[in-house]
């Protein structure tokens, strides 16, 4: 699994992330900052149902789980 910074603006998108070497360091809790996935073969992440589902706790909860982290 990889870290996929949020670089563009649909978070549901995979091409609006990109791939970085390490866990990035993001601030606050109220937006994505990066996503934890399994890479497609063209560097993009796979966003799965339950990535999807994650991301969407993690937004409501306003708190960083285990494959998403948020910013402000």
């Amino acid at each position: 699994m990889n870290w996929y910074l949020f670089t563009g603006s649909n978070p549901t998108d995979p091409a609006h992330y990109t791939r970085v070497a390490s866990q990035p360091n993001c601030i606050g809790s109220c937006l994505i900052c990066a996503i934890r996935a399994s890479d497609d073969g063209n560097g993009n992440p796979v966003i799965s149902v339950s990535l999807l589902q994650e991301m969407i706790l993690a937004l409501s909860n306003k708190t960083n789980s285990a494959n998403v982290m948020l910013k402000d």
